[in-house]
C-alpha cells in the first residue's frame, strides 16, 4: 500500500464529499457540516489508513453514513436545492423563452432527483455526476454491484417517467 497523506489524498476529495452529502441531505449547510465531520473522522482514524484498499471509498463511506444520520435528524427532509442558481445555458441566450424553459426543466429534474429514495439518489450522484464505477459505488454503499445497477435503473426510470408526465400534463 502507498503512504497516504491527508493533504494530498484526503483534502482533494472535499468537493466530491460535499456533492455526495448535498445529494443526501438536500441542504448546503448540512452538507458542509457533513464534510467537516467526515474530515475529522478520517483524520482520527489515520492509524488505519495503511490497511485501506481505497482512501476515497473510505472517505465516501464515512461521508454517506454521517449524511444519512444527519438526514434522519433533520425536521424538514423536503428542502430543495432552490437556493443554488445555475448559470444560464448560453445556447439559448438569444431566446429568453427557451432559456426560461431550460431553467424550468433543470429545476424539475432536480426536484425529481430530490424525491427519490436515498439509496437511488446516492447511486445517481456517484454514477452519473461523480462518474464512479459500479464496483466503487458498491464498495462505498456496501451493496452488491447488481444492486447498484438495479438502483440506477430504477432511479433513471422513475425520473424519466415523472419528467414525461410533468412535461405532458403539467404539475
Amino acid at each position: 500500500m502507498k503512504k497516504i497523506s491527508f493533504r494530498n489524498d484526503v483534502l482533494p476529495l472535499k468537493n466530491e464529499l460535499f456533492r455526495l452529502a448535498l445529494r443526501i441531505t438536500l441542504n448546503r449547510v448540512e452538507a458542509e457540516d457533513v464534510v467537516q465531520e467526515t474530515m475529522i473522522k478520517v483524520w482520527n482514524r489515520r492509524d488505519r489508513w495503511e490497511e485501506l484498499e481505497s482512501i476515497e471509498a473510505f472517505c465516501l463511506t464515512i461521508c454517506r453514513n454521517i449524511a444519512i444520520d444527519k438526514m434522519r435528524k433533520m425536521e424538514n427532509q423536503n428542502q430543495s436545492l432552490a437556493d443554488e442558481h445555475d448559470a444560464p445555458d448560453q445556447s439559448y441566450a438569444s431566446n429568453p423563452e427557451e432559456q426560461a424553459m431550460q431553467q424550468d426543466r433543470i429545476q424539475l429534474v432536480r426536484r425529481l432527483i430530490d424525491n427519490l429514495p436515498e439509496k437511488q439518489r446516492s447511486v445517481m450522484q456517484l454514477r452519473d455526476i461523480e462518474g464512479k464505477s459500479y464496483k466503487e459505488i458498491a464498495q462505498v454503499l456496501d451493496i452488491s454491484e447488481e444492486q447498484v445497477k438495479i438502483n440506477i435503473f430504477r432511479a433513471r426510470q422513475t425520473i424519466r417517467q415523472k419528467f414525461i408526465e410533468t412535461e405532458k400534463y403539467g404539475l
